[in-house]
């Protein structure tokens, strides 16, 4: 079995060395929360998570990965990632010519149940599989489910600009933080209609939208590990719950409570339909 542990995962930055065109590892973290500094490898890399939420975060963006989902990451694309208490994924690592039609950019997606058994399955296979046998067929298989899995909206982008960086990290910092964007320009030494006209430029939306991304995130990441509606909402600055599950709801297209109580009641046989956080404005 390709089995390890979350924190042994740093192994994988030797998985080029195996000579096949894709491997399969699982890993599981039952003590304590985990982080994997920023490294890269050849080989793409489809983290999916079963228990637990993972953040895989590249120059440009942050991917929340909550459970019965996968991030993609390409391959020689330098990412950092991290779980927060017991988590259990499944890794899977291909080389970037394995098959066609696979993703180019970073991105969530969805996982089918017939994608989710595969992965399961060829976790199980020897990592010097024999070429042209059944578990390579398997794998060929396998690959085709991911080339077709929609991909979810669960993307946080991060701009380059380095005031508007500055901007997004202190935001992440203090998510509830209620300044409002004229002294925010204000801190960071720009003008309101310079970081409205940048961060446009930069990530394609708005401060206003930017904000509310970020809260349907981390909320997901609370709401996941089984804090109350009422105290996420407190915590990330709402009035009360009522408006917090109104923004969310207008968002993800369900209510949170709702939300969570499906992904988790159908982990272990069906997958979620694809979230979009809508343009809302």
């Amino acid at each position: 079995m390709s089995n390890i542990t979350i924190t042994d995962l740093s192994t994988a930055r030797d998985i080029d060395d195996i000579p096949r065109p894709v491997v399969a590892l699982s890993a599981t973290s039952v003590t304590k929360d985990w982080e994997q500094a920023r490294h890269q490898h050849h080989k793409a890399q489809l983290i999916y998570s079963v228990r637990g939420i993972l953040n895989c975060e590249i120059e440009d963006g942050v991917w929340i990965v909550p459970p019965q989902c996968a991030v993609w990451i390409p391959g020689n694309l330098p990412h950092s990632s991290r779980g927060a208490g017991e988590t259990e994924c499944y890794c899977l690592f291909v080389e970037p010519d394995a098959t066609p039609d696979l993703p180019k950019t970073c991105c969530t997606i969805a996982v089918s149940p017939l994608l989710r058994e595969l992965l399961l399955k060829v976790t199980g296979f020897p990592k010097l599989y024999e070429l042209g046998s059944r578990e390579e067929r398997l794998i060929a298989t396998l690959l085709d489910e991911l080339a077709a899995a929609p991909v979810e909206n669960l993307h946080l982008p991060m701009p380059r600009d380095p005031r508007l960086r500055q901007l997004a990290e202190m935001l992440l910092a203090a998510p509830t933080d209620k300044t409002l964007k004229g002294d925010w320009a204000t801190r960071i030494g720009m003008s309101e209609r310079n970081i409205s006209r940048l961060l446009l430029n930069e990530i394609g939306m708005s401060f206003g939208r930017w904000r509310r991304q970020l809260h349907v995130i981390l909320a997901l990441q609370r709401l996941s590990k089984g804090e109350s509606v009422q105290t996420v909402a407190l915590e990330l600055g709402y009035e009360n719950a009522s408006g917090f599950v109104t923004m969310f709801r207008k968002a993800v297209g369900k209510p949170p409570a709702r939300y969570i109580s499906e992904r988790m009641s159908n982990a272990e046989t069906t997958a979620v339909p694809g979230i979009v956080l809508s343009d809302i404005t």
